[in-house]
């Protein structure tokens, strides 16, 4: 008799992992439960919204409840130099606002948990995400949208290569997020009513901002606020206090509203023009990954530009080094570099890439 293939979860002590790893074993699946151990603020270690004692505590009492092993790992120092600091804190010194869960997903969930999982003698590695997967008739696995569109999390994981994803399962892809929690309280998890969590897991329960002031001080220096010609308008706060798109809190008393354009980390300024200069007919990114086969020629696809973002169609011009061009159909006014773009064919992820810089037509 065949032995069932093995699958480490990565549970968090919340409601999507613990339902995970519910139906996992009751699909019949050798189940180990495994959490990662982030980086914690020294001194807020317990304001954290992950990998509290209260959460490896839940973790372990579903995993016990399940009767599968629970084990902990470590990730602290290699969270800390790939996200917090290379991607968080570099993302936003050079005038980016990086999404964090891009880095972690690459290198910590697949890349360290993964590399634990096989090192274990584990066939998969399995996660409480919103996606789907399938194989297509030319053998690559595509990710498809989660069935709930609200909390769908392709965005956040089309960093995944076909090496990676030969080796993820996500079971909870293809629920609506009420079933989940249906599913919970069936399988009697004391997880079933535990809320979502909504902050970067290493904020403490508190404001990007007031992290960044603390960790990175030279980003709340106040600096000039700039027209396009260079003009003086001014005197902003810090960079960190502004978002590509903000209108309100400018401080600045003109005959039209005024919008941020960008940021200039260069000369610490900030770029701010009217709602026509807002919009962005294109964009440039970078670090790109193609889930299915790299397109030679400009392909039609609906685009993301953040993870709450409305789909938005353009063409998708393919360039060297891993890049792209984007054209969109209609201007948007909240191209933001740092963010992902990430392409779509209907319910198919594509891939993705990091936005770098936009400009318009006009």
């Amino acid at each position: 008799m065949t032995a069932p293939p093995t699958v480490v979860v990565a549970m968090s002590g919340g409601v999507d992992s613990s339902v995970a790893a519910a139906l996992l074993k009751e699909q019949g699946y050798n189940v180990i439960g495994m959490m990662l151990r982030l980086w914690s603020e020294p001194g807020k270690e317990s304001e954290n919204a992950c990998c509290t004692l209260d959460a490896m505590h839940l973790a372990r009492f579903v995993a016990d409840q399940l009767g599968i092993p629970f084990h902990t790992l470590d990730a602290g120092q290699a969270f800390y130099e790939r996200v917090v600091r290379e991607t968080f804190i570099n993302g936003y010194t050079q005038g980016m606002t990086p999404n964090p869960c891009l880095a972690c997903n690459r290198h910590i969930r697949f890349g360290l948990l993964l590399e634990k999982a096989l090192s274990l003698g584990a066939d998969y590695l399995a996660t409480g995400h919103y996606v789907r997967l399938r194989r297509a008739p030319n053998g690559r696995i595509q990710m498809l949208r989660g069935v709930d569109a609200g909390k769908d999390q392709s965005y956040v994981l089309h960093v995944l290569t076909q090496e990676q994803l030969r080796h993820a399962l996500f079971p909870i892809g293809e629920y609506p997020k009420p079933e989940v929690r249906a599913l919970a309280r069936r399988f009697d998890l004391p997880v079933a009513n535990r809320p979502d969590s909504q902050d970067l897991c290493f904020l403490s329960g508190g404001d990007y901002r007031d992290f960044l002031r603390r960790n990175a001080p030279h980003l709340g220096a106040p600096g000039p606020i700039l027209n396009r010609r260079g003009e003086r308008l001014g005197t902003h706060t810090g960079l960190v206090d502004y978002t590509i798109g903000q209108r309100k809190g400018l401080g600045i008393a003109w005959s039209e509203p005024l919008y941020v354009l960008r940021k200039d980390p260069q000369r610490n300024a900030l770029i701010v023009g009217t709602r026509r200069e807002l919009g962005a007919n294109f964009l440039w990114a970078a670090s790109v990954n193609w889930i299915c086969p790299p397109p030679e020629n400009p392909i039609r696809a609906q685009v993301k530009i953040r993870y709450k973002a409305r789909d938005a169609w353009g063409t998708v011009t393919p360039l060297p080094e891993g890049r792209v061009h984007v054209r969109f159909d209609e201007p948007l006014r909240d191209i933001t570099p740092g963010q992902a773009a990430v392409f779509y064919d209907g319910g198919i992820c594509l891939g993705g890439g990091i936005i770098q810089h936009s400009a318009s037509s006009h």
